[in-house]
């Protein structure tokens, strides 16, 4: 009887170490932990729940503390979740997410009014302050370049660029830049209210003119071939842009956009969402680093966020009367789209109910977009 006790409890001893419990770390709790307050913020919040949800849910998975060895984790070679990260490393999913971009974007707002295209590109400021702040407090250049893309608040971007630069901190670019992205109507608003004075917030601007569909098509064609004719490095991100574009501007391409701005974003946004998620096991990713990438990346948010604030306050130095550019629209050059758009269009109606800004910001919003991706393939060009 005694040895068959013996026998249950040893048994029982070795299935124990097996088990995640017998692994678990103070590491590992603090992780699903914030993988549960990402959950949180996007379902008692309504903060970016496509990304914060799959994200979130990827954390606790990536944090069951397993026994190595027996291909589970995303860094254990021929585990399940290391062929779906395989798509994150390596670059893959960013392109298709900007396929789908490119296929839900409307250009319109900045072909009537192409002016508003150098907002966008004020924005970028946030990239290359971060990169020098990254480079002053002891990152290694091609660190700090996949470090200070943050600044452009946009997650496939930031993903791209770390894969060719810096896969190690993979996992704490990825969760920082979607984390400041899910929070841009909390970080822009104080911001913009500090930078700009009661009579900027109420100006008004001209309604955008009517663009036709040979203007829009030119624009996916010229625009792909003008970007990467400047950074050919960038045609990854760019080119499928612009291509989802010109399948939806086109008119005769609509399964096709519907399926590359629908089905085909959905389910990469999970497996992206997912992966990353799963990326951040304790035991690589809480680091002194990892702290240093998300204080980074705040302060990269906000340059940007002045950055295209202050661009318009000098742009309307001189502009006549009439002509001038609601500074409010500036922080809609960084490429959280539409969401920066609508933060333009909130703190605005708080000034005046009657004065939309939504159409106008769209233009800075999408031209964000495009200066990320010009941005981070000027960046590929140096650190490569």
């Amino acid at each position: 009887m005694g040895t068959f006790f013996e026998f249950m409890i040893d048994h029982l001893m070795q299935f124990f170490q097996f088990t995640a419990f017998a692994n678990l770390t103070m590491g590992h709790l603090i992780m699903i932990g914030i993988g549960m307050i990402f959950i949180y913020l996007a379902i008692a919040k309504g903060f970016e729940p496509m990304l914060l949800i799959p994200i979130g849910f990827g954390i606790m998975v990536g944090n069951v503390a397993f026994a190595p060895g027996y291909d589970i984790g995303v860094y254990e070679t021929g585990s399940v979740l290391n062929y779906l990260y395989f798509g994150v490393l390596y670059g893959i999913y960013p392109p298709l997410i900007f396929l789908g971009i490119g296929a839900m974007t409307d250009f319109s707002a900045l072909i009537s009014n192409p002016k508003l295209i150098v907002i966008g590109a004020a924005a970028q400021l946030g990239i290359f302050g971060a990169y020098c702040i990254a480079l002053a407090i002891g990152f290694a250049p091609t660190e700090a370049g996949a470090i200070a893309i943050i600044g452009g608040a946009d997650g496939p971007t930031a993903i791209f660029l770390a894969s060719k630069l810096a896969p190690d901190l993979m996992g704490a670019i990825a969760i920082s830049s979607y984390s400041y992205m899910a929070l841009v109507p909390v970080i822009q608003p104080p911001i913009m209210r500090l930078l700009t004075s009661k009579k900027e917030r109420v100006i008004r601007m001209k309604p955008p003119r009517s663009v036709s569909k040979v203007e829009k098509i030119i624009f996916a064609i010229a625009g792909m071939l003008l970007t990467t004719f400047i950074v050919p490095s960038g045609i990854p991100l760019l080119g499928m842009l612009f291509f989802g574009n010109l399948l939806k501007e086109s008119g005769v391409t609509k399964r096709l956009a519907d399926t590359a701005k629908g089905p085909m974003i959905d389910i990469v946004t999970i497996l992206i969402g997912l992966t990353v998620g799963a990326s951040t096991q304790a035991t690589t990713f809480l680091t002194l680093k990892s702290v240093g990438i998300f204080v980074i990346g705040a302060v990269a948010f906000s340059i940007a966020t002045f950055g295209g604030v202050m661009f318009v306050k000098l742009l309307n130095l001189f502009l006549k009367e009439g002509n001038k550019i609601n500074p409010l629209i500036g922080n809609a050059g960084v490429s959280a789209v539409p969401h920066s758009a609508r933060v333009s269009q909130v703190v605005g109606l708080e000034y005046d109910r009657t004065n939309h800004l939504l159409m106008h910001a769209l233009g800075p919003n999408v031209a964000g977009v495009i200066g990320s991706a010009v941005a981070a393939g000027i960046l590929l060009s140096f650190l490569m």
